[in-house]
């Protein structure tokens, strides 16, 4: 029997842990959006400290595989010693907007596809067509202008990747191993410790799943991609959830697919759709949704084209940035995550006043 590729392998395994992140998003209302909006307009941080424990899980498992030598998280992209901080900030700030006006970040937009909701494949339509733009077509040319105006390259600095635990060394002249260490338990350990601190979220066992199960998610792929996907004749990029950039890529293979490869990426993105499509019939929550007029379609629309271009510039979402990019320790994705939620509580204000000023007026001052 004729062994398959291992690119081929690692997309089956990844349109595997698609599709349970996928069923898990849906049967949990996992959603960094939803769990900002929470915060804004109710003081409520259970779901918030579902994605916190989703981060602290991935970071403490992915340095773990990364501290032993299972994997070497500096070939991932968030690690590259070209520090792109006015990319992470604009594309932050954009993707957070976006992600309000198109009701949902890139994993929600997939999930609700999943379920059902037809302004979601607006969205990612528009999503995916302006990532490919940004990366490589049109938009693409004012990126690669940006970048070598603003990028600082950080070899010049002896440093050779841009982690926070490499900062810190270098700045109190300390063993990079034993920083990494404290690093990973001060931030890992820190925000799975504030999630489990709330007895309101102890008690919420849904929220609870959602966190370990979809930081679990995200070290596994480190260690499929990393680990099954070594190949020295054919390797396969370092990587795990994000979905901007396969977002455009997903869009090209459909339209490309006899000349194409599939990659973990693209099959992360259907595994995601198909996760929540099962998920939602199963638990009779599928249902087609629509706009309610022009202006909701628009609104969508603009959101998906921000989320395309900002997640590029940013390199990554939510979850790319928030929680693989975390899960690193690299200082570009802390950069671009607090961007992403500046600009979601931007967008969420906006929703509200219905004016840019008025909510950049309702950002910096409270009733």
């Amino acid at each position: 029997m004729e062994e398959l590729p291992t690119g081929v392998v690692v997309a089956s395994l990844g349109f595997a842990l698609g599709i349970v992140f996928g069923g898990t998003a849906q049967k949990t209302n996992f959603c960094t959006m939803g769990a900002i909006s929470d915060i804004v307009f109710m003081e409520n941080w259970n779901r918030f400290r579902a994605w916190m424990l989703a981060a602290g899980v991935a970071i403490l498992g992915s340095q773990f595989l990364y501290q032993t030598g299972v994997i070497d998280l500096s070939k991932a992209i968030y690690l590259t010693p070209n520090f792109g901080w006015f990319g992470a900030i604009l594309g932050g700030l954009m993707f957070g907007f976006g992600m309000t006006l198109g009701s949902g970040c890139g994993n929600k937009t997939l999930v609700r596809l999943g379920a059902g909701n037809l302004k979601s494949l607006v969205v990612f339509m528009f999503l995916g067509f302006f990532a490919y733009m940004t990366l490589r077509g049109l938009i693409g040319m004012a990126r690669v202008e940006m970048e070598a105006l603003t990028v600082i390259d950080l070899k010049a600095s002896g440093m050779k990747t841009q982690g926070i635990p490499e900062f810190l060394a270098s700045l109190f002249s300390m063993p990079l191993k034993a920083v990494s260490l404290l690093v990973t338990v001060v931030m890992g350990g820190g925000l799975v410790l504030f999630a489990f601190k709330s007895a309101e979220f102890r008690s919420s066992t849904r929220d609870m799943a959602a966190g370990i199960i979809i930081g679990l998610l995200v070290v596994a792929a480190w260690y499929l991609t990393g680990v099954i996907g070594f190949d020295e004749f054919e390797p396969v990029p370092l990587a795990s959830f994000t979905f901007i950039a396969p977002a455009g890529d997903s869009l090209q293979y459909l339209m490309t697919f006899s000349g194409a490869s599939i990659n973990f990426g693209i099959a992360a993105v259907g595994g995601i759709i198909a996760g929540s499509f099962i998920t939602s019939v199963a638990s009779r929550e599928f249902h087609l949704e629509s706009f309610t007029d022009a202006g909701d379609m628009v609104r969508h629309i603009v959101g998906g084209a921000l989320m395309g271009v900002g997640g590029v510039l940013s390199l990554g979402c939510t979850v790319g940035q928030g929680i693989t990019g975390m899960s690193t320790l690299a200082f570009g994705s802390l950069l671009a995550l607090l961007s992403i939620f500046a600009g979601g509580v931007y967008g969420m204000k906006y929703l509200e006043e219905d004016s840019l000023g008025g909510a950049l007026k309702a950002m910096v001052t409270r009733d």
